[in-house]
């Protein structure tokens, strides 16, 4: 048996209040159990996501550290920030389940950097150096610690004015685990982070990590565990304090699930982006999932995205165990939806090939240029947790916030058409652009968006009908930093078709200036459409065009367009059916005005 020191676990932060004290109106044998696991609760590492049977035991009398200095709410409105927002770091805790970890430093470390918890930083670069691991990237932070669940202890990233100070909001967690308890503390103090702690009434909330998630516009996500775990406080108690502590607007909360132990909502559902959840998927009637649905069809039916509009559902399966049993048939809680979002990267758990493959498909496709790698989780998921659950997202101090409602699927207009976002950063914004294009294998051209406050603007021509637009926003800071949205951009961007009821557009716009589009498809087989636009010409009310088309060798093949033109925007189809396979150009010319570009006809 372990004795721990009382000065020792005081300046990890652990309140005591006399708990000797009060175990000693306990019954001796209940007192032995608690002074076991209370001696061992500092240095043990293999705790499940769950409560043990010990510490329910312990809960019951459990008196989580305070520190008086920190239990006041911000005193500027804050911001939640999201987790596909740019991160400078993830938290990890070196405990168990190492192998997993290290394919977490591995695939993070290119992102950005890594704080390890540990005990030792030598054995921990010896372990990752065995397994192929570069030492690139890593803090280690050498501290003490209970478990390796830090999703559910660690710090949240909250922004004063949306985009000012980095703050650390910290709650209670609900394990009696100490020292897992103190860690926000211990790495505010490291990033030398304010940190406001909902630790003392009237602002005390019992929370933890895995049962939240946040759209970085105000909205919170969490089961019905919130609500049990803080019974004597009313709903609207607990939003108060959400909406002081981590800036929520709304708080949107769902049953818990019958077969989800902890009841932790990124076991089975996850934001994507503002506008996407990702919810899990059994077959019909099996284990969880009719709650799912049920929670899933509340959230449809009562609430819109931060920018109004209907959540988009990709829903993804929960694949069975190894012998085919779900949860409820005594099988592990398989799940793809506890994966990590690490800037550029989303490192998913994979189990079996034959389910593994559909989950990559849904996140690449759900996800545009993400690199979507997974690390194999039946070692940890009986555990109840996997990927999620064992990192935590730790903001940059100076973000470059970019709030853009995506163009719907379908614009349905005759004019130009207009991008807008609020683009923000501390040091102040020194230029923003659209970057567009008609054909993703060519490049996007820039169009630079105006200021009014934070509000930017930009519009491109009316596009002729059934166009499709590809697109994404990038955004300067005066200290030349520089971020797209989505954070994938360009290899990931945003799209949409035109629609309108003209087919002239030249009868409603007179442009200022020429432009040739990229042909429309490419690669393309036998046909593809060139669009241009003709500028006015002053008192001249046509201006005389040639569009030619060239093979690679530079021989004139055909001509499309020899003619005077009014100003406005004109496309023409080229048909390549006489023609054989290989790179062609086209060419518009006029007085003022040269331009080529490149097409593939591929047979």
């Amino acid at each position: 048996m372990l004795y721990l020191d009382k000065d020792f676990l005081s300046s990890n932060g652990f309140k005591f209040k006399d708990e000797f004290k009060e175990l000693n109106k306990m019954k001796s044998t209940k007192v032995f159990i608690l002074l076991i696991f209370f001696s061992v609760a500092a240095f043990a590492q293999d705790f499940p996501n769950n409560m043990t049977e010990e510490e329910s035991l312990m809960w019951q009398s459990y008196n989580y550290p305070v520190n008086p200095l920190f239990t006041d709410p911000p005193p500027s409105p804050v911001r939640g920030m999201a987790e596909w927002e740019e991160l400078q770091g993830i938290i990890i805790t070196w405990t168990q389940y190492v192998s997993i970890l290290s394919q977490i430093v591995d695939y993070a470390q290119e992102e950005c950097k890594v704080f390890i918890i540990c005990s030792d930083s030598n054995s921990v670069k010896t372990y990752l150096q065995n397994a192929g691991v570069p030492l690139y990237n890593l803090v280690f932070l050498i501290t003490t610690y209970n478990s390796i669940w830090v999703r559910d202890y660690g710090p949240w990233t909250a922004y004063t004015n949306d985009i000012d100070t980095l703050n650390i909001i910290d709650w209670i967690y609900n394990r009696p685990r100490p020292l897992d308890d103190v860690t926000p503390v211990f790495f505010a103090n490291y990033i030398s982070a304010p940190i406001y702690q909902t630790t003392a009434a009237p602002y005390n909330l019992t929370h933890t990590g895995g049962n939240f998630m946040v759209d970085g516009h105000g909205t919170g996500f969490s089961s019905k565990l919130i609500l049990n775990e803080n019974s004597g406080k009313t709903e609207a108690e607990i939003d108060t304090i959400m909406k002081k502590y981590i800036g929520l607007d709304r708080y949107i909360k769902m049953e818990t699930l019958p077969y989800d132990v902890i009841h932790h909502i990124d076991m089975h559902m996850k934001l994507l982006d503002e506008e996407t959840l990702l919810v899990g998927e059994y077959p019909p009637g099996v284990a969880d999932g009719p709650q799912i649905e049920a929670n899933l069809q509340y959230i449809l039916n009562n609430f819109k995205t931060c920018y109004g509009r209907d959540y988009k559902v990709v829903r993804i399966p929960m694949p069975p165990d190894a012998l085919g049993r779900y949860p409820n048939t005594g099988g592990d809680y398989r799940t793809y939806t506890n994966s990590m979002i690490i800037n550029k990267t989303v490192i998913i758990p994979t189990y079996e090939y034959q389910y593994d493959t559909t989950a990559f498909r849904i996140y690449i496709e759900a996800m545009p240029g993400y690199n979507v790698v997974g690390i194999n989780s039946n070692q940890i998921i009986p555990a109840l947790g996997t990927i999620h659950c064992i990192t935590k997202e730790v903001g940059v101090t100076d973000p470059i916030w970019i709030s853009h409602p995506s163009m719907d699927p379908v614009v349905e207009t005759e004019d130009s058409i207009e991008f807008r976002a609020v683009i923000k950063t501390k040091p102040g914004i020194s230029e923003a652009y659209v970057y567009w294009t008609t054909d993703t294998t060519q490049s996007f051209s820039a169009l630079a968006m105006d200021f009014n406050g934070d509000t930017a603007v930009a519009k491109i021509p009316p596009q002729i009908d059934e166009t499709e637009i590809f697109y994404y926003l990038s955004a300067s800071s005066i200290n030349n930093k520089t971020m797209t949205k989505p954070i994938t951009a360009p290899d990931g961007f945003y799209k949409f078709i035109v629609e309108n009821s003209i087919t002239n557009i030249a009868v409603i716009y007179q442009p200022e200036e020429f432009y040739l589009y990229q042909n429309y498809p490419n690669p393309f087989n036998p046909s593809t459409k060139i669009k241009y636009t003709i500028p006015s010409a002053g008192t001249q009310r046509t201006v005389s065009v040639q569009l030619k088309v060239y093979d690679v060798l530079g021989n004139e093949i055909t001509t499309l367009v020899n003619e005077a033109k009014s100003p406005g925007t004109y496309e023409v189809n080229f048909d390549a059916s006489s023609f054989p396979s290989g790179v062609y150009f086209y060419k518009l010319q006029s007085d003022n005005f040269n331009e080529s570009k490149k097409m593939i006809l591929l047979k």
